[in-house]
C-alpha cells in the first residue's frame, strides 16, 4: 500500500485530495476524582477518528492523546464531557526551562519535577546580564577586554 500511496501523489484523477494530519501528542490538562470520570473522559477521546493512543493518569489529572487529530478538537471534545475546566497541559520538567525558578513558573499543584510552562523561559539576546557573563569567560582568552 505504501507504493500505491506513493504512486497516487503524482496521479491524480479529477476531485481534490484531503491532506492527512500530521500525527502528534496532545497532553490536556483535566480534573478527575473518580473512575467513572476518567472512563467517560477516555471513552468520549477514544472515539474520535484519527486517535491511535489514549493514556490517563489521574493522579496527575493528565490525559495524553496521540493521533492524527487536531489539539483544540481534542481539548473541546474532554470538554463536552462535562469538564469545563480542561485545558492544555500547562507544565514542563524543570530541567528543560532556562529560568526554572523565575517569578510566576513555581506552581504548588504542578507534578513532581515541573514547572508552569513560561514564554519568557529564554533570555533575551540583547539583556546585559548575558554579556556582562560572557566579558569574563575563561574559556575564551580574547573574553576580558577590560584589564
Amino acid at each position: 500500500m505504501g507504493a500505491l500511496d506513493y504512486l497516487s501523489n503524482f496521479i491524480t484523477i479529477s476531485g481534490s485530495r484531503k491532506k492527512r494530519k500530521p500525527l502528534q501528542t496532545v497532553e490536556i490538562k483535566v480534573k478527575m476524582d473518580c473512575e467513572g470520570c476518567e472512563k467517560k473522559v477516555k471513552d468520549a477521546v477514544s472515539s474520535m477518528k484519527g486517535v491511535r493512543k489514549v493514556e490517563v493518569n489521574r493522579k496527575q489529572h493528565k490525559v495524553t492523546v496521540s493521533g492524527y487529530v487536531e489539539a483544540n478538537k481534542v481539548l473541546k471534545k474532554v470538554q463536552s464531557t462535562g469538564k469545563k475546566k480542561a485545558e492544555f497541559w500547562p507544565y514542563v520538567p524543570y530541567n528543560l526551562v532556562y529560568y526554572p525558578y523565575a517569578p510566576q513558573s513555581y506552581d504548588k499543584k504542578a507534578p513532581a519535577g515541573h514547572v508552569k510552562k513560561l514564554d519568557y523561559g529564554l533570555p533575551s539576546p540583547t539583556t546585559t546580564q548575558e554579556r556582562y557573563t560572557s566579558l569574563f569567560s575563561d574559556d575564551n582568552p580574547h573574553a576580558c577586554t577590560i584589564m
